[in-house]
């Protein structure tokens, strides 16, 4: 048995035993960068609440259809990078390659339905400096977008490892290291939807 198929098996035992999946520092790095979202969010809500009536005005100009159409293609993706890091850990690595590439693909797309979505606000007028409600709006989906763009990165390194012709002992936990920033990206998604684009 070659020295990368124990590695491998190692690997695989250990997550069968309960490891925190990725290196630890992603946790550390996920948790601080949640918070400070969360900080944006309540500042978000308290402006809202002082100025109700602009941002009840202000919210029907966004593309619901195209925010919710985004927010389906970044659950598809992680979707299909949950179901990468499974077949990697089952050593299907070529499958596990192929699927992390679908969900980078889907990354893509929300990324190009972003900027056509951009285009059309600009296009109707609405900058940053319209009022309070778009300022944060592009503020938050602006630094989101560079989450998506990092996170894209890191799902390259991972599709990188992934192709290699002869394993490496952490190559799993690299796997599971962009797949848990991927998923903040995507959770992240899922709260901002519903803030900037539904609430009342």
């Amino acid at each position: 048995m070659s020295r990368s198929t124990v590695a491998d098996d190692l690997e695989r035992a250990t997550q069968r035993a309960g490891r925190i999946p990725g290196e630890p520092g992603i946790w550390v790095f996920v948790l601080a960068d949640m918070t400070v979202f969360g900080a944006f969010f309540v500042v978000f809500l308290v402006v809202r609440l002082g100025q109700p009536e602009v941002f009840a005005a202000s919210r029907p100009s966004l593309e619901v259809g195209l925010g919710l159409v985004n927010t389906l293609v970044l659950i598809t993706s992680s979707v299909l990078v949950a179901l990468g890091v499974r077949r990697a850990r089952d050593g299907q690595r070529g499958s596990a390659a192929r699927l992390v590439t679908a969900g980078m693909a889907c990354g893509l797309a929300f990324l190009v339905i972003k900027v056509i979505e951009y285009s059309l606000e600009v296009a109707a007028g609405v900058v940053p400096t319209t009022n309070d409600f778009f300022m944060y709006y592009f503020v938050l989906t602006g630094i989101h977008a560079a989450h998506v763009i990092m996170g894209l990165g890191g799902l390259a390194a991972v599709r990188r490892t992934l192709g290699r012709p002869r394993p490496g002992p952490h190559d799993l936990r690299t796997a599971e290291t962009g797949a848990t920033f991927w998923h903040m990206v995507d959770a992240l998604w899922i709260v901002l939807f519903p803030l900037l684009y539904l609430a009342a």
